[in-house]
């Protein structure tokens, strides 16, 4: 009897789900972001849960059988069950389980093998598994308390560069006039309006220009960028010996912000520092991961 998996990678910026019945992509959809916001778990659960009924009604399905979600933002147990309580009542499967968007990833990139994944988008965050199968965790802790390195962190250092180069506290930057062009700030002091306002994921919307920007030669934009590289390869480097052993343990790179060309490969350049990684360059496919947990997790 053909079984049918669903799954899906929830980041802060976009959600992505496909739909496989074990051996082939039966149908895929794409929405915006739902990182899972504590106590807000309806409002994500409603965004995956159209990206979810998209995907179903392209291979011409109404419901699956198992349904995984990695999702940004629920790392913890409380969004967890408060996110995986919103979906069953969406009746999309007849069993819904809710991961993190880290653990797809690492799923995607190394099965259920030994192996560390950092994950930029919105925030950052690394997992690594080791050898008895257990997760270690470094970063992941929101844009109030962490995420270094990621989309919030370079958009936010961004503006910061803008501020302190219009007070004359630091050197010109053509970040300026592109961190105004993408908000659609008329000058300055509008810039100051829109920043008062901006959510996480608009502040990391600056970042790809400011990367841009920092590809140009900006010397305080390559700043930025440096600073963020070195911040992700920290995550893995905090990892590593706690994974145990002395073998060498492959480490890959996930999220949107990664897949920018020269921050991918500042990263993996750091990461090739370390005698014990051994870095792989080809992109991770977290839903790919989703689907190989949701065939785990079907009924046996």
């Amino acid at each position: 009897m053909t079984r049918i998996l669903i799954g899906a990678d929830v980041g802060g910026t976009k959600t992505a789900v496909a739909v496989s019945n074990g051996d082939a992509i039966l149908g895929r959809a794409d929405g915006p972001g739902a990182a899972v916001r504590p106590g807000r778990a309806l409002v994500s659960a409603g965004i995956v849960a159209d990206a979810v009924r998209r995907a179903l009604a392209s291979a011409s399905l109404l419901r699956g059988d198992v349904l995984v979600v990695g999702a940004a933002g629920a790392g913890r147990q409380p969004e967890q069950e408060e996110l995986q309580h919103a979906l069953r009542g969406e009746g999309l499967a007849e069993r819904v389980v809710v991961t993190t968007d880290i653990e797809v990833a690492l799923a995607g990139a190394f099965d259920d093998g030994t192996g560390i994944v950092i994950s930029a988008g919105t925030g950052s965050v690394a997992v690594g598994r080791d050898g008895e199968g257990r997760l270690h965790r470094a970063g992941g802790y929101g844009w109030q308390m962490g995420d270094e390195g990621s989309g919030y962190a370079i958009g936010r250092a961004a503006l910061g560069a803008v501020s302190r180069a219009v007070d004359g506290r630091s050197p010109e930057t053509r970040l300026r006039s592109r961190v105004l062009d993408v908000t659609r700030s008329a000058d300055f002091d509008a810039l100051v309006r829109w920043a008062a306002t901006a959510g996480p994921a608009e502040v990391a919307s600056l970042a790809p220009a400011a990367l841009e920007v920092a590809a140009g030669g900006d010397i305080v934009a390559q700043g930025i960028a440096d600073y963020a590289a070195r911040e992700l390869t920290q995550l893995a480097l905090h990892i590593l010996p706690r994974l145990g052993g002395d073998g060498a343990v492959p480490v890959a790179l996930s999220g949107g912000l990664l897949a920018n060309d020269a921050l991918r490969r500042a990263v993996l350049a750091r990461l090739a520092d370390e005698p014990r990684f051994a870095v792989q360059d080809a992109p991770v496919d977290a839903l790919t991961g989703a689907l190989r947990l949701a065939a785990r997790a079907l009924p046996r």
